[in-house]
């Protein structure tokens, strides 16, 4: 199924398939396509309701919950341009994103697991000069009410921009990278081609990773492009989770190698395969060691297509099903056909097929800059390509192989953090005379965070519970925490006086050939 923008994705499904599963979530709740379509024309005139137009900049931040898709769907119907927010996502964050992006509405779920998200960011908005930002509760206040206005047409023009995707980059604090409906239904398109390819009719999909990520809105796109039902899971627990996929048949599972993992640990602390069902790993966010792909494979019989993307793209390269185990395990998928590729080594030299170098694009699921400006200059070429900072081989056939990052970046659980902005924060800290954060290889993470600190104090070094305490307290999320803290009497450095940061992953790394 074809569409240009995301709204008319859900008429043309709604149509075609009207009776046909949608959504499941974990609490009961089923809706068809036709149900999805009319509940978010619903939600649509409820936001239309508080002032939500063509072209308001609305934030959410919400978890995975059927009213949560109704909002993007009903952001999408009224072409209002979105900004969603991880729900994890704390004061540093959502200061620096909420400042940038300057919304006219802000979406929340009010208390969730612990939180008051409302007060929350009503403190965040109120102190960066946004005090006059409403906030809404969509379970409460965004129904469609008695003498609700009718909705315009829905817009047509797939290259309006509106979506926007928080990355945390290689320095200062978060940015969000902008995108159009054409370029997320692209690089969804391109996804469902090659990762599903050979999808059944009785297959069903899961959304068990943060629906705010980017993810979210391509696996629904999916949904919508194939027709296949999807589960919702509010939050991850393996036996919980498992369940709840056992019980609606789950067969495609997509998200980043830190969930396979969990599937793989539950299948080996029970003894038993966790999800019969399991025919298909579909996802990303971070590199697939070739030893849990194979582990995956020889212990669960699923096939994995791990593809590659990232928050300025959404879909770089997909791996195909069809290919063999060996490309699958070695490589991280085939460049889409609507992107343009170049490989550029240090002195910007473009490089021939197969030579190791930069990856640099262009093309229609590229972003069209950020909600910060002032970031595009160091994010594009002067001629117009995405610097990615991912060190890549190009082959001729279009398989990419990630070979390691330009970017100061950590990639924990699927989620790209700024080394730098934490290292920021703890030379603040009286205790801490020099800092370098890495990330560490770690079976159930991806990468751990990883803080080596030169003590102000040898004899007093800090300890890990002080270092996250203050961390926390200049409002950092609980995901960019150290996870380890080792202190060094010296730092090594590389010629030109730099942190050696290679010397130190190599030096507190896990050692090689722990099993999976």
């Amino acid at each position: 199924m074809r569409s240009e923008t995301y709204w008319e994705l859900v008429e043309r499904r709604a149509r075609t398939s009207p009776d046909a599963p949608a959504l499941v979530d974990e609490h009961g709740a089923r809706l068809t396509f036709a149900d999805l379509r009319e509940r978010s024309e619903a939600t649509a005139t409820g936001l239309a309701a508080l002032g939500v137009g063509q072209g308001s900049r609305v934030a959410w931040q919400l978890p995975n919950r059927v009213s949560t898709v109704l909002v993007m769907l009903a952001l999408s119907r009224l072409g209002a341009f979105q900004m969603p927010l991880l729900i994890m996502y704390r004061e540093r964050e959502l200061g620096a994103l909420l400042a940038a992006g300057r919304p006219d509405l802000v979406l929340v779920p009010g208390v969730w697991r612990g939180t008051d998200h409302e007060s929350l960011v009503r403190g965040v908005l109120g102190a960066n000069g946004l005090g006059h930002v409403p906030t809404a509760v969509p379970d409460k206040g965004t129904a469609a009410g008695p003498g609700a206005p009718d909705l315009p047409p829905p817009p047509s023009d797939p290259d309006r921009v509106t979506w926007a995707y928080p990355t945390s980059g290689t320095t200062g604090a978060p940015r969000a990278a902008q995108h159009t409906d054409r370029g997320v239904i692209a690089a969804a398109t391109g996804f469902a081609e090659g990762s599903t390819a050979g999808a059944r009719h009785d297959d069903v999909g899961c959304i068990a990773f943060p629906i705010a990520h980017l993810g979210g809105s391509q696996y629904l796109a999916i949904s919508l492009l194939t027709g296949t039902p999807t589960v919702l899971i509010e939050a991850f627990d393996p036996p919980r989770t498992l369940a709840t996929f056992r019980d609606h048949g789950v067969s495609i599972v997509g998200g980043s190698p830190t969930l396979y993992q969990a599937i793989l640990e539950e299948h080996r602390r029970t003894g038993t395969h966790p999800l019969p069902t399991l025919r298909l790993f579909g996802g990303g966010g971070a590199p697939l060691p070739s030893r849990l792909y194979h582990a995956l494979r020889s212990e669960l019989g699923a096939r994995i297509a791990h593809s590659y993307g990232m928050t300025e793209v959404l879909m770089v390269a997909v791996a195909d099903v069809r290919d063999d185990d060996a490309v699958l395990a070695a490589t991280d998928g085939r460049l889409l056909p609507h992107l343009d590729a170049r490989v550029v080594g240090s002195d910007g030299e473009v490089l021939p097929p197969g030579a190791q170098g930069e990856l640099q694009l262009r093309g229609i699921s590229v972003t069209t800059g950020y909600t910060d400006p002032t970031h595009d200059t160091a994010a594009f070429t002067a001629d117009g390509w995405l610097r990615t900072g991912d060190v890549v081989r190009l082959a001729p056939s279009g398989h990419v192989t990630v070979t390691g990052r330009i970017k100061d970046v950590i990639i924990r659980k699927g989620e790209t953090l700024s080394a730098v902005e934490i290292e920021d924060l703890l030379r603040e800290l009286p205790a801490v005379a020099e800092v370098a954060v890495v990330g560490l290889p770690d079976a159930t993470r991806g990468e751990l965070v990883c803080a080596v600190v030169r003590p102000a104090d040898p004899a007093r070094p800090p300890g890990l519970a002080e270092v996250a305490a203050d961390l926390r307290g200049a409002g950092l999320m609980v995901q960019k925490l150290p996870e380890r803290l080792e202190i060094v009497d010296a730092m090594p450095r590389t010629g030109l006086g730099k942190i050696a940061k290679a010397e130190l992953r190599a030096r507190f790394a896990v050692p090689a050939g722990e099993p999976v």
